[in-house]
């Protein structure tokens, strides 16, 4: 296994690591590891069609951090869908027969 070293490393950068980390009960290596794991080793040909567990995840954890309102949720959950997964607000097509 090989070792990186990352210099120059933005403190506010490095802070919001250390957090994620935290709220994933993980080490900052380990956060970044897995990080590292989900956008460079782990690059397939995506077409937008799925969205990831882990996405799915961690959409739940930031509704987690504040009080629950069913309204901002669906809000929310609707903006989600229209930016991550633009095919599934399209019209659909007449389903097959």
């Amino acid at each position: 296994m090989g070792t990186l070293t990352i210099r120059n490393l933005d403190d506010d950068l490095k802070q919001k690591l250390r957090e994620r980390a935290a709220r994933h009960g993980v080490s900052m290596e380990q956060e970044a590891r897995n990080l590292l794991l989900k956008d460079v080793a782990v690059t397939k040909e995506r077409d937008g069609d799925f969205v990831t567990a882990e996405e799915i995840l961690e959409f739940g954890r930031r509704l987690q951090q504040a009080d629950f309102d069913q309204k901002k949720f669906t809000d929310d959950l609707w903006s989600f869908i229209e930016e991550e997964l633009p095919w599934w607000s399209t019209p659909q097509r007449s389903w097959p027969s």
